[in-house]
């Protein structure tokens, strides 16, 4: 039987055109779709306004693999700076330096909140909550219940938009696992005392890096790049077409996919589809339907937005972005543009980008553009980093389905759809962040989608991409990302067991 392509992608953020990019070098057969009519880059998109240029969410380049960091560097050879890791946290009107400072720490806490801190600390230690379920009782074990009050509850609730004991153990384990107070202390003791990063060799984990590599123009240059080459390769890539059937024939073992566009429906065949799109949503196009409807129904996701105000002055602070742990404003982390690379924003000018979390409908999201551009400029104002005199304009950006949710019944749902689409259709492949509804990074989702290719290439599933980003060692380490993993022997995980059949082409 004839298709249109060996392979469809859907969805061109990092895990979409990482797969597409990899498949081309071997076969041209290959289209991906994209909804958004004009960005490629999906969360890792560069959105250009007025001349600037501004990140959605912040995006480092670092990893530990090897050839996730050489793929960056084969897609965008000559383009990438070293930008240094400058960030600080907000609370109760203070700034806190962030990989902590001992000593300003104590000054701003002072000493009786301080020794309250580490009493807490020695008591989660000597009476830690066994199997701990919950968000709150992992930190509380790790760090102590007062240092869980002041430095993770109120930002980790406006993240998701739920009480830290409903979120998962689990995405504290994956986001913040090996980062304890000894830990902590010892490197911020090491950068108050000697004034200079913490000697190679010790304890370092993701949270603590000091520098990364980073897009001059910001992490869309490289999805438009890895697009281009797509083409160039005789790829398609089909802007501006949203998902709307996928039906699937036992018999041929192929997929007729139905999108539409702005000119009305379109139909393709393909023997191989990849999705990068919400695990929720591709469900219920899905035909016939996965006997997981159901659990696919109860996955969750958080939304947010990003408020970028365009301000008259050069030079505002050096951090890349502040996390606002104050519960007297909404706004949850600001980012400084110029500081994650000169070329995102004017001469003469910055650029702020306050993010806010929400729900996809809530007031947050639905408030009019410049209703939000007023709350973000009065925010910013009250926390005092710029004067309001200075914000010469501002737009907004919405981002659906930026996270996934890791509440108490995720992983049973999540474990129980990947069984049964691996048994079902064996020629679907699921990769990054919302396709395997699993919090990965730029580079986890890329190495889902390169270990995806290679199946897919070899006509049987050699790697299996789920364990990716489950390895308790995956963690960002030493002074500079792109070096250390060049360096680095980690290439990809093993020859995995697989459920369900062997794929064929």
């Amino acid at each position: 039987m004839s298709v249109d392509a060996e392979v469809f992608v859907i969805g061109a953020g990092p895990a979409g055109l990482t797969a597409a990019y990899c498949l081309t070098k071997e076969m041209p057969s290959v289209i991906v779709i994209e909804q958004d009519p004009i960005y490629v880059g999906g969360i890792s998109r560069t959105v250009e306004h007025d001349g600037f240029r501004f990140d959605i969410g912040g995006h480092r380049f670092f990893s530990k693999s090897r050839e996730v960091v050489e793929l960056w560097h084969e897609i965008l050879p000559d383009d990438f700076i070293e930008r240094p890791r400058l960030s600080r946290i907000y609370y109760g009107g203070k700034f806190y330096s962030y990989p902590l400072s001992a000593f300003e720490a104590l000054r701003n806490l002072g000493v009786i909140e301080s020794a309250a801190c580490v009493l807490s600390y020695l008591y989660a230690k000597a009476s830690p909550i066994d199997a701990p379920k919950t968000f709150h009782e992992w930190v509380r074990n790790q760090f102590g219940e007062r240092l869980f009050s002041i430095f993770f509850k109120t930002y980790t609730e406006k993240v998701w938009g739920m009480s830290c004991d409903e979120i998962s153990a689990d995405w504290a384990a994956q986001r913040i696992k090996g980062l304890d107070l000894r830990v902590a202390v010892m490197n911020a003791l090491t950068r108050s005392l000697r004034g200079k990063r913490a000697p190679s060799g010790g304890p370092v984990v993701k949270t603590l890096i000091e520098t990364f590599a980073y897009p001059r123009r910001g992490p869309g240059m490289m999805w438009e790049a890895a697009a281009r080459k797509i083409e160039a390769r005789g790829g398609r890539l089909l802007m501006g077409c949203a998902l709307e059937a996928l039906a699937y024939e036992a018999g041929t073992r192929t997929w007729r996919i139905t999108v539409t566009t702005a000119g009305g429906e379109e139909t393709y065949t393909a023997r191989h589809v990849i999705s990068s799109a919400p695990l929720r949503e591709l469900t219920e196009r899905i035909t016939p339907a996965p006997l997981s409807l159901f659990q696919a129904r109860a996955l969750r996701y958080r939304d947010f937005l990003t408020v970028a105000l365009m301000v008259n002055k050069p030079d505002l602070f050096p951090d890349n972005w502040i996390y606002i742990h104050d519960p007297s404003v909404k706004v949850g982390r600001v980012q400084n543009f110029r500081s994650w690379s000169p070329e995102l924003v004017p001469d003469g000018m910055s650029c702020l980008g306050l993010e806010y979390f929400c729900f996809e409908g809530d007031g947050l999201w639905t408030a009019r553009d410049a209703d939000l551009i007023a709350l973000a400029k009065a925010e910013v104002a009250k926390i005092g980093l710029v004067s309001l005199d200075d914000v010469v304009g501002g737009c907004v950006v919405r981002q659906p389905k930026a996270y996934p949710v890791y509440d108490d019944g995720y992983r049973d749902n999540v474990a129980m759809i990947r069984r049964d689409l691996e048994h079902s259709y064996p020629t679907l492949h699921l990769v990054g962040r919302n396709g395997m509804h699993k919090y990965n990074n730029q580079d986890h989702a890329m190495m889902t989608a390169m270990l995806t290719a290679r199946n897919i290439l070899a006509g049987e599933r050699l790697y299996d991409a789920w364990n990716v980003n489950e390895d308790a060692e995956y963690h960002e380490a030493g002074a500079s990302g792109a070096k250390d993993a060049l360096a680095s022997d980690r290439f990809v995980p093993a020859k995995a067991d697989v459920m369900g059949p062997n794929l064929e082409t």
